[in-house]
């Protein structure tokens, strides 16, 4: 140690620079929050056109009646991605390497193409509702310019910008969801009514409220951000030189073995503690959002008796309290819904598509990654653009975009059950995470997920048979 002028004590270092306690401390934060990253991205990208549609059909439908929701569905959605996040970290495989190490292709096979199949409809209902949405700013544009140009963008900026280059364009596109939080800000009402509608459930026995239920779980604990943050937390221990590949143990092997437990990255409690932090962050910065959303449409649309949002147009004048006082605030309202629909759906649409290429490189064994250039990693990054493509195609159905995009969410609110039973047994298999299992609370709140997530697509089921 040695002595300021002040006679106060500065650390050195083993090269006898001085360190201040301060500039030590500074030098801590900044790390922390450069750490952050596939919770927040992850986070983030649960709030898509598809989470936007639904959150706002809700907030039109049922005024502030599904408020509650964000606050019941934060412990579940951070603890399930927490394990995701957990697996990929201990690991250093993707959730599919996993599954399949534990339950053989026969398991594997099913549940890949049920993400598939989600991913590539709710990508096709992405880039439709990212298209509908320019031309609410630009009417003269074809619809087919746009979507084409939205397709060839996403794809090309995933094969073509590195990787910390690429992560740092969407932490950066995720600031166009503030706009509802100032919105429901302004657009406020009564905020004791809205405060109690935070907390205290409000259910009704309807096929239209069962389907809004599930769609909002099916947007929230969705299948493609199991297995994107599992992959992200594996690509970052590529970055810090932990694993040389992705599952590059695991590519002949079918069940889990001694020497693929041997090779597991060496993760500390510290590591551990960060990707927690930023699940949690990445997980409360989406339910924000989503309790925003239902805030705005309900206290802007419902409160002016439109309950059933059924285009782009529509749900962008849930933004106009935003700018009453304006000129033309209908139009700004138009463009900043537009805005927040395209930086989200830019946001989330590559990590659809990725998180199904993982799943398929992970089943077939193929190289993978992000970090990776085209020619690494050719398989990979054609099944990506092919998840795109196929999206496209999809979009020139003439399903109306909004609708569509809320289809989705009950799709993935269907596909998410047999999924996260997997996940939840993985996450309790010693022989893969040895002293990493989950702990009783994790336990508890993660098969409770399951339980309600299955129970809510059964009644679902049970009451549109009906219909």
């Amino acid at each position: 140690m040695e002595k300021d002028g002040e006679g106060k004590q500065k650390a050195t270092t083993p090269d006898n620079k001085i360190v201040t306690p301060n500039r030590e401390t500074t030098s801590s934060f900044r790390r922390v929050l450069k750490s952050l990253g596939p919770g927040v991205i992850t986070g983030a990208s649960d709030d898509d056109p598809s989470g936007i549609a639904t959150y706002s059909q809700a907030g039109a439908q049922f005024g502030f009646g599904m408020l509650w929701m964000a606050i019941f569905q934060y412990p579940m959605m951070t603890v399930i991605q927490e394990i995701c996040a957990r697996i990929g970290l201990i690991t250093g495989s993707g959730l599919t390497a996993v599954i399949k190490g534990r339950y053989s292709k026969k398991v594997v096979l099913p549940l890949t193409s049920l993400l598939l199949i989600a991913n590539t409809i709710n990508i096709g209902a992405d880039i439709g509702a990212m298209a509908a949405s320019v031309r609410l700013v630009f009417p003269q544009l074809p619809i087919i310019v746009s979507t084409l140009c939205f397709t060839i963008f996403i794809i090309a900026s995933q094969i073509l910008v590195p990787y910390n280059k690429y992560v740092k364009i969407l932490k950066y596109l995720t600031i166009s969801l503030f706009a509802y939080i100032v919105t429901a800000v302004i657009v406020g009402g009564n905020w004791s009514q809205i405060f109690a509608s935070s907390i205290i459930p409000h259910i009704e026995f309807t096929p239209v409220f069962a389907m809004m239920f599930v769609a909002i779980l099916g947007t929230t604990i969705t299948p493609y951000v199991f297995f994107w943050q599992a992959s992200q937390e594996a690509e970052e221990n590529i970055a810090k030189g932990k694993i040389r590949e992705i599952s590059e143990d695991n590519k002949e092997s079918s069940s889990v073995t001694a020497s693929r437990i041997k090779k597991l990255p060496e993760i500390s409690k510290k590591e551990v503690k960060i990707m927690r932090l930023d699940t949690a962050m990445g997980m409360a910065f989406s339910q924000i959002i989503m309790w925003a959303i239902i805030t705005t449409t309900a206290g802007s649309l419902h409160a002016h008796n439109i309950t059933d949002i059924e285009s782009a147009d529509q749900a962008a004048r849930a933004l106009q309290p935003l700018v009453k006082t304006f000129p033309n605030a209908g139009e700004i309202a138009k463009t900043i819904f537009a805005f927040g629909i395209i930086g989200t759906g830019l946001l989330a649409i590559p990590v659809m598509a990725g998180s199904s290429a993982y799943a398929l490189s992970d089943t077939f064994g193929w190289k993978q990654g992000l970090n990776k250039k085209f020619k690494q990693a050719r398989a990979f990054y054609l099944v990506l653009a092919a998840s795109t493509l196929i999206g496209l195609w999809i979009t020139f159905s003439s399903l109306d975009p909004i609708k569509a995009l809320v289809y989705t969410a009950v799709i993935n609110g269907v596909v998410a059950v047999p999924i996260l039973v997997a996940i939840m047994r993985i996450a309790n298999d010693k022989r893969i995470l040895k002293d990493r299992v989950n702990t009783r609370i994790s336990n508890f709140i993660g098969w409770a997920t399951v339980i309600i997530m299955g129970f809510s697509v059964t009644i679902l089921f049970a009451t549109w048979g009906g219909h």
